[in-house]
């Protein structure tokens, strides 16, 4: 045995299990009084926002809630969600962050998948809640918490429930939370629709968390003391860990209700909004916004962006604006962004379309992620460097999940061979930059959410008089992709757009119903295989309606 294996082991002295939570504790402790958070008149600093933080944990555990019990969420960008990142896993829970935009159904299932013990609740989402509790196939007690806002001015559903701010205020200030006893242990579980219909339940670890949270410090040149404004929904991917690092970076969270053009602008001009980052659709309403919205922002605002590549309008209208924009690119499953497209300085002498064809690659792996590569998905060879070879984008390293909640297939498959596989193919250029030219999961990205087109599919096959359905993405300006029907009717059937969508809107989301329906013969295989390629260039052309 070598030397430098013989007594010298681990022990609390030289080793702790990392965690985002320990930047909490250190921001509260060097700039207690530094802002940590603005939403309307509200502000708040680091060292009271610790304290909140520390008690809602303490009120968990005076509940009853202990290590791996899951506390769901169905917030908006509000410092509810921002104590929740903290106050949660320091009671030792997993935080389940619900997604805004789902039906009752959906949020059912996640409650019973999850065994969530408490749900925290904003009044805006207390409807779909109101009828989510009675589809529970769980008969385990859920305790209900509604947060007041006082920027909410919508009704007030009569959901019964505890008071949020009365059960924070309920805990000890001074409560000694729990640190990890182990950096794999849970923090966060996401849902994801994956490659079916059945949402997949994504389970994030301590040191995962931790790293992306620096990792987004790294490679997005972050200083100390930046101004965030929340316009990617906190319930996605945890934000791509950023309630996280912002407290490692001592940061300020602009909270935002609502996005629009007028409230993101103003926000920029008046808290000096120095970064933010969002879906395509949210940049395009800032490049669209009239000129006068567009006055007197901070010079220098550094913008990410995920999903779909920035087109050079973009480029070039952020640029107007004086926004640096930043493609990156990432999976609920890897923590949000993996990759980035890391700049050269040479890129800014070239012509705007140049530099959106550079931009518009997904990039290379993250700093602290070991590597990203494109490889043959049956050999798991590397694909030569060619720009033009197709293989699958995997990563593998230390920003990847821990697996699929209560799923060991799929779990096993996704890390077949020692990757994570994406299940997005793609090419890789001379210079290692990833740019992905299709998707082997008929997954949509609608507005930076992800559409299951098989979970639309089943609703549509639901319906009477439909015997054959399809459900590709079509290009949209304003969300970059959405979800368009293909449909065969049963002889003698009359059935409208209208008809169609109607039915889907009984049973899906609002952003999930198909902005375009198209009936006629499906194409098929000689197998009875549906040919979705072929749908995928029809696609191009169909004209949306307004849903």
């Amino acid at each position: 045995m070598s030397p430098y294996d013989q007594d010298l082991p681990q022990n609390p002295a030289n080793h702790a299990p990392l965690t985002p939570l320990a930047f909490i504790q250190r921001a509260a402790e060097v700039y207690p009084d530094r802002l940590a958070v603005v939403h309307g008149d509200l502000r708040r600093t680091w060292g009271q926002t610790y304290t909140r933080c520390r008690q809602l944990a303490s009120a968990l555990q005076q509940a009853g809630v202990g290590k791996n019990d899951t506390v769901a969420v169905m917030l908006p960008n509000t410092p509810p969600m921002v104590e929740a990142h903290f106050g949660i896993p320091m009671a030792g829970a997993v935080l389940n962050t619900l997604n805004t935009r789902l039906d009752p159904e959906t949020v059912a299932f996640m409650l019973d998948h999850g065994e969530a013990k408490v749900l925290i609740v904003d009044p805006e989402f207390a409807p779909v809640v109101a009828r989510a509790l009675p589809l529970r196939r769980s008969t385990a007690p859920l305790r209900v918490i509604h947060v007041a806002d006082t920027l909410f001015s919508g009704p007030v559903s009569p959901l019964a429930g505890d008071d949020y701010d009365a059960f924070v205020a309920s805990g000890d200030p001074g409560f000694d939370w729990l640190w990890p006893e182990d950096e794999w242990d849970a923090i966060a579980l996401n849902y994801t629709s994956g490659t079916t219909g059945d949402p997949k339940g994504v389970v994030y670890h301590h040191r995962g968390a931790a790293l992306n949270a620096v990792n987004n410090v790294l490679d997005w040149d972050m200083p100390r003391f930046p101004v965030y404004l929340w316009t990617l929904p906190m319930f996605h991917c945890n934000g791509w860990c950023f309630p996280w690092t912002l407290a490692q970076r001592v940061g300020v969270n602009v909270c935002l209700r609502r996005v629009d053009a007028a409230s993101m602008l103003d926000a920029m001009r008046t808290q000096g909004v120095t970064h933010y980052c969002s879906a395509p659709i949210v940049h395009g309403l800032l490049v669209s916004a009239p000129a006068e919205l567009k006055a007197g922002l901070p010079a220098g605002i550094q913008a990410l962006v995920a999903g779909a590549a920035p087109p050079a309008s973009m480029i070039e209208g952020m640029e107007a604006m004086g926004i640096h924009l930043t493609h990156v690119y990432g999976l609920t499953e890897t923590y949000g962004p993996a990759t980035v497209c890391a700049k050269h300085e040479a890129w800014g002498q070239t012509s705007v379309g140049e530099r959106a064809a550079l931009n518009a690659r997904q990039g290379v792996h993250a700093s602290l992620q070991r590597t990203a590569r494109v490889l043959d998905p049956d050999t798991l060879a590397p694909v030569p460097w060619d720009g033009e070879t197709m293989g699958e984008i995997m990563f593998r390293g230390n920003i990847a999940m821990k697996g699929y909640l209560k799923n060991p297939s799929a779990t096993r498959k996704a890390f077949e061979g020692g990757w994570f596989h994406t299940g997005d193919l793609a090419v890789q250029y001379p210079d290692g930059y990833i740019k992905i030219k299709d998707r082997s999961k008929d997954i949509i990205i609608s507005g930076g959410e992800n559409i299951s087109s098989i979970e639309v599919e089943d609703v549509l096959y639901r319906h009477p008089d439909v015997v054959a359905a399809a459900v590709v993405a079509m290009p949209d300006a304003k969300w970059g992709e959405t979800p368009c029907a293909f449909i065969e009717l049963r002889a003698g059937a009359r059935v409208s757009e209208a008809d169609i969508i109607a039915h889907c809107k009984q049973q899906l989301a609002g952003f999930k119903v198909p902005r375009a329906v198209v009936f006629g013969e499906v194409p098929k295989t000689s197998t009875g295989k549906i040919q979705k390629f072929e749908l995928r260039k029809r696609a191009g052309s169909v004209a949306a309606i307004d849903v």
